[in-house]
Protein backbone atom coordinates (compact mmCIF):
# COMPACT_ATOMS: atom_id res chain seq x y z
CA UNK A 1 0.00 0.00 0.00
CA UNK A 2 1.43 3.15 -1.34
CA UNK A 3 0.74 6.17 1.34
CA UNK A 4 -0.14 9.88 -0.82
CA UNK A 5 -0.11 13.23 0.37
CA UNK A 6 -2.46 15.07 -1.81
CA UNK A 7 -1.72 19.25 -1.59
CA UNK A 8 -5.29 20.71 -2.65
CA UNK A 9 -8.57 19.11 -3.25
CA UNK A 10 -10.34 20.73 -5.95
CA UNK A 11 -11.31 19.04 -8.57
CA UNK A 12 -7.97 17.73 -9.70
CA UNK A 13 -6.77 16.97 -6.61
CA UNK A 14 -10.09 15.52 -4.88
CA UNK A 15 -10.19 13.40 -8.32
CA UNK A 16 -6.48 11.97 -7.99
CA UNK A 17 -7.30 11.27 -4.08
CA UNK A 18 -10.78 9.33 -4.56
CA UNK A 19 -9.28 7.02 -7.18
CA UNK A 20 -6.13 6.67 -5.22
CA UNK A 21 -7.93 5.62 -2.41
CA UNK A 22 -9.87 3.35 -4.68
CA UNK A 23 -6.93 1.69 -5.41
CA UNK A 24 -6.00 1.14 -1.83
CA UNK A 25 -3.32 3.96 -1.28
CA UNK A 26 -3.13 5.63 2.21
CA UNK A 27 -4.15 8.73 1.05
CA UNK A 28 -4.21 12.23 3.57
CA UNK A 29 -5.38 15.31 1.79
CA UNK A 30 -4.39 18.92 3.06
CA UNK A 31 -6.39 21.98 1.87
CA UNK A 32 -7.09 25.63 3.28
CA UNK A 33 -10.82 25.48 2.43
CA UNK A 34 -12.86 23.37 5.40
CA UNK A 35 -15.73 23.03 2.72
CA UNK A 36 -13.58 21.01 0.43
CA UNK A 37 -12.32 18.77 3.15
CA UNK A 38 -15.74 18.06 4.56
CA UNK A 39 -16.56 16.35 1.12
CA UNK A 40 -13.32 14.57 0.45
CA UNK A 41 -13.03 12.92 3.72
CA UNK A 42 -15.32 9.96 3.55
CA UNK A 43 -13.30 9.58 0.54
CA UNK A 44 -9.81 9.01 1.93
CA UNK A 45 -7.45 7.58 4.65
CA UNK A 46 -7.53 11.27 6.60
CA UNK A 47 -7.83 15.01 5.55
CA UNK A 48 -7.00 17.88 7.61
CA UNK A 49 -7.73 21.95 6.99
CA UNK A 50 -4.15 23.90 6.84
CA UNK A 51 -1.93 25.74 4.67
CA UNK A 52 0.06 24.13 1.59
CA UNK A 53 2.86 26.18 2.17
CA UNK A 54 3.18 25.84 5.58
CA UNK A 55 6.41 24.53 6.12
CA UNK A 56 5.57 24.07 10.09
CA UNK A 57 3.01 22.17 9.00
CA UNK A 58 4.18 19.61 5.91
CA UNK A 59 7.44 19.03 8.15
CA UNK A 60 4.71 18.16 11.18
CA UNK A 61 3.45 15.63 9.38
CA UNK A 62 6.92 14.13 7.65
CA UNK A 63 6.33 14.55 3.78
CA UNK A 64 9.60 12.20 3.60
CA UNK A 65 7.36 9.38 4.48
CA UNK A 66 5.61 9.28 1.74
CA UNK A 67 5.69 7.83 -1.47
CA UNK A 68 3.98 10.29 -3.22
CA UNK A 69 3.30 13.81 -3.04
CA UNK A 70 0.73 15.67 -5.14
CA UNK A 71 0.68 19.70 -5.26
CA UNK A 72 -2.60 20.14 -6.65
CA UNK A 73 -3.38 23.43 -5.33
CA UNK A 74 -5.30 26.04 -7.16
CA UNK A 75 -5.24 29.92 -7.13
CA UNK A 76 -2.01 31.40 -7.65
CA UNK A 77 0.91 29.57 -9.54
CA UNK A 78 3.14 30.99 -6.59
CA UNK A 79 1.43 28.84 -4.17
CA UNK A 80 1.89 25.83 -6.04
CA UNK A 81 5.80 26.62 -6.67
CA UNK A 82 6.30 27.73 -3.06
CA UNK A 83 4.51 23.95 -1.56
CA UNK A 84 6.81 22.00 -4.35
CA UNK A 85 9.78 23.68 -3.52
CA UNK A 86 9.16 23.17 0.14
CA UNK A 87 8.60 19.50 -0.13
CA UNK A 88 11.55 18.97 -1.87
CA UNK A 89 13.82 20.36 0.42
CA UNK A 90 11.71 18.36 3.44
CA UNK A 91 12.88 15.17 1.70
CA UNK A 92 9.83 14.24 -0.59
CA UNK A 93 10.27 10.99 -2.25
CA UNK A 94 8.40 12.15 -5.50
CA UNK A 95 6.77 14.93 -6.37
CA UNK A 96 4.33 15.19 -8.96
CA UNK A 97 2.66 19.11 -9.91
CA UNK A 98 0.16 20.55 -11.73
CA UNK A 99 1.07 23.19 -14.21
CA UNK A 100 -1.30 25.13 -17.00
CA UNK A 101 1.09 26.00 -19.43
CA UNK A 102 4.54 25.49 -20.30
CA UNK A 103 6.59 28.46 -18.40
CA UNK A 104 4.76 26.99 -15.47
CA UNK A 105 6.12 23.71 -16.06
CA UNK A 106 9.56 24.98 -16.84
CA UNK A 107 9.69 26.31 -12.92
CA UNK A 108 8.42 23.91 -11.34
CA UNK A 109 10.94 21.53 -12.93
CA UNK A 110 13.79 23.88 -11.64
CA UNK A 111 12.32 23.57 -7.32
CA UNK A 112 12.52 20.05 -8.30
CA UNK A 113 9.24 18.49 -9.10
CA UNK A 114 9.79 15.06 -10.52
CA UNK A 115 6.34 15.15 -12.94
CA UNK A 116 4.51 17.79 -14.19
CA UNK A 117 0.72 17.10 -14.82
CA UNK A 118 -0.71 19.07 -17.38
CA UNK A 119 -4.29 18.24 -17.84
CA UNK A 120 -5.18 21.32 -19.68
CA UNK A 121 -2.36 20.41 -22.83
CA UNK A 122 -3.25 16.78 -22.02
CA UNK A 123 -6.98 17.08 -22.58
CA UNK A 124 -6.71 19.49 -26.18
CA UNK A 125 -4.06 16.92 -27.56
CA UNK A 126 -6.79 14.18 -26.75
CA UNK A 127 -9.19 15.91 -27.99
CA UNK A 128 -7.70 17.38 -30.98
CA UNK A 129 -6.31 13.47 -32.33
CA UNK A 130 -9.54 11.79 -31.15
CA UNK A 131 -11.87 13.98 -33.58
CA UNK A 132 -9.43 14.56 -36.48
CA UNK A 133 -10.70 10.86 -38.20
CA UNK A 134 -14.19 8.94 -37.51
CA UNK A 135 -11.34 5.93 -37.54
CA UNK A 136 -9.67 6.91 -34.05
CA UNK A 137 -12.22 6.15 -31.13
CA UNK A 138 -9.44 6.46 -28.37
CA UNK A 139 -5.72 6.53 -27.78
CA UNK A 140 -3.49 6.83 -24.91
CA UNK A 141 0.19 8.69 -25.43
CA UNK A 142 3.52 6.70 -24.49
CA UNK A 143 5.97 9.44 -24.96
CA UNK A 144 6.35 12.21 -27.75
CA UNK A 145 6.40 9.48 -30.65
CA UNK A 146 4.52 6.52 -29.96
CA UNK A 147 1.00 5.55 -28.44
CA UNK A 148 -1.69 3.36 -28.55
CA UNK A 149 -4.69 3.75 -30.59
CA UNK A 150 -7.95 2.32 -30.33
CA UNK A 151 -8.61 2.08 -34.40
CA UNK A 152 -12.13 1.05 -36.55
CA UNK A 153 -11.18 -1.95 -38.94
CA UNK A 154 -11.21 -0.51 -42.25
CA UNK A 155 -13.39 -2.22 -44.53
CA UNK A 156 -10.35 -3.32 -46.76
CA UNK A 157 -9.20 -5.80 -43.43
CA UNK A 158 -12.40 -7.38 -43.23
CA UNK A 159 -12.22 -10.82 -43.86
CA UNK A 160 -8.45 -10.84 -44.50
CA UNK A 161 -6.22 -12.27 -41.96
CA UNK A 162 -3.22 -10.40 -39.66
CA UNK A 163 -0.28 -12.19 -41.46
CA UNK A 164 -1.82 -11.25 -44.94
CA UNK A 165 -2.01 -7.51 -43.28
CA UNK A 166 1.13 -7.69 -42.69
CA UNK A 167 1.02 -3.71 -41.13
CA UNK A 168 3.95 -4.67 -38.96
CA UNK A 169 6.28 -4.72 -41.99
CA UNK A 170 4.57 -2.68 -44.24
CA UNK A 171 4.02 0.29 -41.76
CA UNK A 172 5.83 -0.20 -38.41
CA UNK A 173 2.53 -0.95 -36.14
CA UNK A 174 1.88 -3.95 -34.14
CA UNK A 175 -1.74 -4.82 -33.49
CA UNK A 176 -1.60 -5.74 -29.90
CA UNK A 177 -4.79 -7.21 -29.18
CA UNK A 178 -8.16 -6.72 -30.63
CA UNK A 179 -11.58 -6.01 -29.36
CA UNK A 180 -14.72 -8.62 -30.77
CA UNK A 181 -17.92 -7.23 -29.32
CA UNK A 182 -17.32 -8.08 -25.39
CA UNK A 183 -14.04 -10.12 -25.59
CA UNK A 184 -10.87 -8.95 -26.34
CA UNK A 185 -7.81 -10.92 -27.28
CA UNK A 186 -4.39 -11.22 -28.57
CA UNK A 187 -4.60 -11.70 -32.38
CA UNK A 188 -3.12 -14.47 -34.29
CA UNK A 189 -1.16 -14.82 -38.17
CA UNK A 190 -4.16 -16.38 -38.79
CA UNK A 191 -6.71 -14.79 -37.19
CA UNK A 192 -9.27 -12.58 -39.65
CA UNK A 193 -11.04 -9.54 -38.68
CA UNK A 194 -14.38 -8.92 -39.20
CA UNK A 195 -16.44 -5.72 -39.90
CA UNK A 196 -17.30 -4.61 -36.29
CA UNK A 197 -13.65 -5.46 -34.66
CA UNK A 198 -11.63 -2.89 -33.20
CA UNK A 199 -7.94 -2.85 -32.97
CA UNK A 200 -5.87 -1.77 -30.50
CA UNK A 201 -2.32 -0.43 -32.61
CA UNK A 202 0.95 0.79 -31.42
CA UNK A 203 2.64 2.60 -33.61
CA UNK A 204 3.50 6.63 -34.52
CA UNK A 205 0.71 8.76 -35.91
CA UNK A 206 2.66 9.32 -39.06
CA UNK A 207 2.28 5.52 -39.58
CA UNK A 208 -1.14 4.98 -38.67
CA UNK A 209 -1.74 7.56 -41.13
CA UNK A 210 -0.43 6.39 -44.16
CA UNK A 211 -1.74 2.49 -42.67
CA UNK A 212 -5.33 4.17 -42.41
CA UNK A 213 -4.99 7.02 -45.17
CA UNK A 214 -6.15 9.15 -43.03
Amino acid sequence: MKSVLILGSGEFGSTIAKRMSELKCDVLVIDSDEERINEIIPYVTNAMIGDCTSRDLLESIGVSDFDICVVAVGGLFQTSLEATCTLKELGAKFVMARATNDVQMKFLKMVGADEIAYPEKQTAIRFATRYASDMILDFISLDNTYSIYEMRIPGAWVGRTLAQLDIRKKFDLNIITVKREDHVFIPKPETQFGATDVAFIIGNIKDLQKCFKL
